[in-house]
């Protein structure tokens, strides 16, 4: 069965600002929760004028306080931005706020420019290429903690927030498939590679504690005006 879903950027359009971008997007999920919609994520930008979601735990707080059934989620965080504790400790609170209605979607791309990724400093030395280590990290703070374990997510531990890893080439699926998570196909923006990753997803994907079998979800543009 498909399942509908929502990807927002909170779009500030001309003449508008913020507020008004946030509280459209407040009024779509409300929709779409509405029209039956099974959930709706908010995408991590940053350094751009038109796109009011780069606080993105902020906005998927403000939607999911403003819905009561749809899911409520990123996509994505983009996980070399920040530490995988706070990130943890952002969407344990979501989900301690919001039970089993909060999505956590990873990407590995900085979503924004190079002096912009000088200006979020998280370190001067990181590397996209640390992002498998970190999705693992990540999910160890979202697990029931461990005795003895001395660095612990609060809230966050023991939530197990249902991570997806975002994809618009063969890495994203490779590393989905290996780890047993969902996979999200940015097919919307990169649609060459769309058949060959998910090939490659599902015919190497593990199984895991999160998820048996592999699930694909894939992005598309999508213009809508009234008729």
């Amino acid at each position: 069965m498909a399942l509908h879903s929502v990807l927002d950027l909170a779009p500030i359009v001309q003449g508008s600002n913020s507020t008004e971008a946030l509280q459209r997007s407040l009024d779509l999920a409300q929709h779409a929760e509405g029209w039956g919609y099974n959930r709706y994520w908010v995408a991590e930008h940053h350094n751009m004028r038109g796109i009011a979601s780069s606080a993105t735990a902020v906005v998927v707080g403000h939607l999911a306080g403003g819905t009561s059934t749809i899911r409520v989620g990123s996509g994505g965080i983009m996980l070399p931005n920040h530490a995988p504790l706070m990130i943890a400790e952002q969407f344990g609170t979501l989900a301690s706020l919001y039970p089993d209605r909060i999505d956590l979607g990873l990407g590995r791309a900085p979503g924004t420019d190079q002096l912009t990724m000088q200006a979020l400093r998280r370190t001067l030395s990181g590397d996209v290429e640390d992002f498998p280590r970190d999705v693992m990290e990540l999910q160890h703070y979202l697990k029931e903690a461990e005795p003895g374990q001395r660095v612990i997510a609060t809230p966050g531990a023991g939530t197990n927030v249902p991570i997806w890893i975002l994809g618009s080439s063969l890495f994203g699926a490779q590393l989905a498939a290996m780890l047993g998570l969902p996979f999200a196909f940015a097919s919307h923006f990169a649609p060459s590679y769309m058949d060959a990753a998910i090939e490659i997803y599902r015919t190497t994907f593990k199984p895991s504690e999160q998820l048996q079998k592999p699930h694909v979800m894939l992005g598309f543009n999508i213009c809508a005006a009234p008729y």
